[in-house]
């Protein structure tokens, strides 16, 4: 029982906390060295991929603008060609249309139609009836 109780009154000092002061000591305290200085950073100039990527946008923007202005501009002409080609045409057809006289047939030989060659058609029955 002894050893018990022994056992038991150890195991309740061991858990209260005992408070233990620093030893006493007559050294001098001792003045710790301040680390050196460093200098101070000098920031570096970030290049940030959103960056970039906005730069080649808006000359991919850029490239898309100048060709979509330069199919424009060849739209354009070809439609100014082509009215001029049309108004050529127009100008043409109308010097044609002005009456001209017609040469008179010969009367003195009168036209004889020749009979065909060619086989007459063979008919056939046609076929409404599908198998």
């Amino acid at each position: 029982m002894k050893k018990i109780q022994k056992l038991v009154g150890e195991e309740e000092k061991l858990r209260m906390p005992i408070a233990q002061g620093l030893p006493w000591t007559t050294d001098e305290p001792k003045c710790l060295i301040k680390p050196p200085v460093k200098k101070n950073t000098i920031p570096i100039d970030l290049k940030l991929h959103s960056d970039i990527r906005a730069v080649e946008r808006a000359r991919f923007a850029h490239q898309v603008a100048e060709k979509g202005r330069l199919i424009k501009q060849y739209k354009m002409e070809r439609e100014r060609q082509q009215k001029l080609e049309e108004e050529e045409e127009i100008k043409r057809l109308r010097k044609e249309l002005i009456p001209k006289a017609q040469l008179m047939p010969y009367f003195d030989r009168p036209f004889v139609p020749r009979r065909s060659e060619k086989q007459p058609t063979v008919p056939r029955e046609p076929k409404f009836r599908i198998p």
